[in-house]
């Protein structure tokens, strides 16, 4: 079935294009302003100062997929932009959309694994066989993708938003002619599911399976985009929590590992004195296994930003 093996080569390039942040932060089905709260965007943003007040940087919670013309710039986002001296992203080649493909190929791919269905809890065969119908992709399609990427791939079968109107790429771009750094990579943000035991990996899976029937999943796709929209840091960290993240393996490989090497790299870059602009994933930012509290537990003062 020529068109459907298309379908699931473009939603694996789609995934793969994009840093990962969470998968139910990915997805975004209608611009904020169309049938949302009416309120201006406020997502989160944090000034970072030493000890005596001298401000060092900033950091902005980003989201890495949205319809096109959303407006989500704010006054204080447009200040901090042009006054960072360099930008620190997840993944700084989000341009070479080829490289990461690659890479993604490279990965995810493993000859003779068992049928997509046999990697699910017998309970949700019904919701899978849907929500692969809903993506137009065959079961078979995914005979030599790993789980992890299978994972991925479907995720974003009911997302909306697209990652080329991510925020880390809009904010890449406004930093042309400045440093742009990065603080993975593409390989090694990649590497860390494909390390993820077989067990997790199918956690993974399930738990999207799961979610694209469930009210918080598929039925109000939005609601997570109106927090991240909103900053609301209770609901972006109570997110943290939920889905793919509610496996203690996965969401420490996953999360907060990884906002432990971060916050390592942040506060060592924050010693120099070219003033950064930190942007990642808001998910990495909230609640205390997040950066803003890892930075403060350092004696940094993080004041949030309007």
């Amino acid at each position: 079935m020529p068109r459907r093996d298309g379908a699931l080569a473009m939603r694996l390039l789609a995934a793969c294009l994009a840093p990962f942040l969470l998968l139910a932060l990915a997805g975004c089905s209608n611009a904020p302003g169309e049938g949302g709260t009416g309120e201006p965007p406020s997502p989160l943003l944090y000034e970072l100062a030493s000890a005596d007040g001298t401000v060092e940087g900033w950091m902005v919670g980003t989201i890495h997929a949205l319809p096109p013309d959303t407006e989500w710039r704010t006054p204080e986002i447009g200040r901090v932009t042009s006054a960072a001296d360099f930008l620190i992203v997840e993944v700084a080649g989000l341009g070479d959309d080829a490289a990461i493909a690659r890479t993604f190929a490279t990965l995810s791919s493993t000859p003779g694994l068992p049928p997509l269905a046999q990697r699910v809890p017998p309970g949700l065969a019904a919701p899978l066989a849907a929500l692969l119908d809903r993506g137009r992709l065959a079961p078979d399609s995914f005979a030599a993708t790993e789980t992890w990427a299978a994972a991925i791939a479907l995720a974003r079968v009911d997302a909306v938003g697209d990652p080329a109107y991510g925020v880390d790429r809009a904010l890449i771009a406004d930093f042309t002619g400045r440093p742009v750094r990065e603080l993975e990579g593409a390989a090694a943000q990649l590497a860390i599911f494909d390390r993820l035991p077989e067990l997790q990996q199918r956690a993974m899976l399930a738990a999207v399976v799961r979610e694209s029937e469930t009210e918080g999943g598929r039925r109000d796709p939005e609601r997570l985009q109106r927090a991240w929209l909103a900053g609301d840091e209770a609901t972006i960290d109570a997110s943290t929590h939920e889905g793919i993240l509610a496996d203690a393996q996965v969401r420490e490989a996953l999360l907060v590992a990884r906002n432990r090497r971060w916050a390592d790299a942040v506060a060592a870059v924050l010693k120099d004195a070219p003033r950064p602009l930190i942007a990642v994933g808001a998910a990495h930012l909230a609640g205390p296994d997040g950066l803003a509290a890892l930075l403060a537990a350092r004696g940094y003062r993080v004041r949030r930003l309007p």
